[in-house]
């Protein structure tokens, strides 16, 4: 008989960072949140689930996919010093599934390698950095969050990049 996996609390806190960096690129790139929960699944340790219905016009839907579907890896990455790619399977394969729409298979690798350092790039961008904290630790404080939340913390942490000191 096999034990079920338990995730350690730096697995938790890893998958609230990655998580919360999915919802800020999406927010930041005009897609709505539905709700961001660290609680695992069948196949996921964390779901960001989208809106569905009307989305912002966007000049690339698909470079915008892939940058959200590359942005919690890396937010991942940025609070553990390390990318994980072994827990972001489901998104690698999203993205290579999407790449190869838009490049061959041998160009595709290269587009997914400028999209990470665009999706690194946008984590840096003023306020982006403080939401994704924001919204981890209140992940690891309530598990599950609704869009409206992830909003509201979201535009806190841009306005509070923007008041003068």
């Amino acid at each position: 008989m096999s034990l079920p996996v338990v995730p350690n609390v730096s697995s938790i806190t890893a998958t609230a960072y990655h998580e919360a960096g999915h919802a800020v690129i999406a927010l930041a790139l005009g897609r709505r949140v539905q709700r961001v929960s660290i609680l695992p699944g069948r196949g996921w340790l964390g779901r960001c689930e989208f809106q569905k219905g009307r989305l912002r016009p966007s000049e690339d839907w698909l470079e915008r996919e892939i940058l959200i579907s590359l942005a919690g890896a890396a937010a991942e990455a940025r609070h553990t010093g390390a990318y994980a790619w072994d827990g972001a399977i489901a998104d690698l394969r999203t993205v290579r599934r999407l790449a190869v729409q838009r490049a061959s298979e041998r160009q595709a690798e290269r587009l997914e390698r400028r999209l990470l350092a665009k999706v690194e790039h946008l984590l840096d961008q003023a306020g982006h950095w403080q939401a994704v904290e924001l919204i981890a630790v209140e992940l690891l404080r309530c598990e599950t969050i609704s869009g409206r939340a992830v909003r509201h913390l979201f535009d806190q942490a841009k306005r509070a990049v923007h008041q003068p000191m």
